[in-house]
């Protein structure tokens, strides 16, 4: 909680010994791809809302470009407005080229995949584009 979200999603950029103003610019870039309003970028982490931080972990794992984002329960932890906003996010970044893998027991997170893999005691049950999920009942209609 003592950084800065500024200074938390340039922590990885730090790691790799990139230059301060390529730092800067990319973590500019990451904080507006993942939707973070400017003026809370020199806040604290627990100066945030719950939604705002699950931004800060969206925007520190795309500082490095990563092609795949790996989202464990994105909205889990969120009322349902913020989870749609990150939601949008998350589907912004994969319009924008980022492979998306998402963890869910969400039906209505689930209804925005393509493809869904359902899981049952560890093992797939099933493996479906979003057409035959549907039908499947793994997805509302």
């Amino acid at each position: 909680p003592r950084a800065t979200v500024f200074k938390n999603v340039e922590l990885p950029l730090i790691y790799e010994g990139l230059p301060k103003k390529e730092r800067e610019e990319r973590v500019r870039a990451a904080l507006r791809a993942s939707a973070f309003p400017d003026e809370f970028w020199f806040h604290r982490s627990n100066q945030l809302s719950g939604g705002m931080q699950q931004r800060v972990a969206i925007a520190r794992a795309l500082v490095n470009n990563p092609k795949l984002i790996l989202a464990d329960e994105p909205t889990g932890n969120l009322d349902s407005k913020t989870g749609d906003i990150v939601l949008k996010t998350l589907i912004d970044l994969n319009k924008r080229g980022h492979t998306l893998i998402i963890v869910t027991h969400e039906l209505y997170v689930a209804q925005y995949a393509r493809r869904i893999i359902a899981l049952r005691d560890g093992q797939v049950i099933e493996d479906a584009p979003k057409e035959k999920a549907k039908s499947l009942k793994l997805i509302k209609e």
